[in-house]
């Protein structure tokens, strides 16, 4: 019972409910979120993490970016309520608003994820490297 209490005060947010509603679709950056609600990056991330400390949602890193996702519940009661509202609430203007926002910044994102950074001391293949005249000992 105490999961469900929490996911329907997760819930008590206009702007988490519409979070929620793009991630049932599945995984979406941080980007994506940012640039269908059209609010500030600071925001969407603070809603974030309400929705992940509440244990909803599950985050990960892709290159730079983050990535966020509905986490498997254990609850099954909390799975039907999350099912129910992606099935009804998908009929509503605004999800329907969402959703087109949605395909459409997807087809033009920039945020494609980034190799990774190269570590410290790894040196690119041919690469030869030079001794600092300055560090050396004396």
């Amino acid at each position: 019972m105490e999961e469900l209490a929490q996911l329907y005060k997760a819930l008590s947010e206009e702007t988490r409910i519409r979070i929620m509603l793009l991630l049932i679709q599945g995984e979406l950056c941080v980007c994506d979120i940012q640039a269908v609600l059209d609010e500030p990056q600071s925001k969407i991330s603070r809603h974030l993490a309400y929705l992940k400390h509440s244990g909803l949602l599950r985050s990960k890193r892709v290159g730079v970016w983050m990535h966020y996702l509905i986490k498997e519940s254990a609850d099954e009661t909390c799975k039907a309520q999350l099912a129910f509202m992606g099935e009804r609430l998908s009929t509503l203007p605004q999800y329907q608003e969402d959703m087109k926002k949605l395909r459409d910044f997807q087809k033009q994102k920039g945020c494609e994820p980034l190799p990774p950074p190269r570590r410290a001391g790894r040196q690119r293949p041919g690469a030869t490297r030079q001794k600092n005249p300055n560090l050396q000992k004396k």
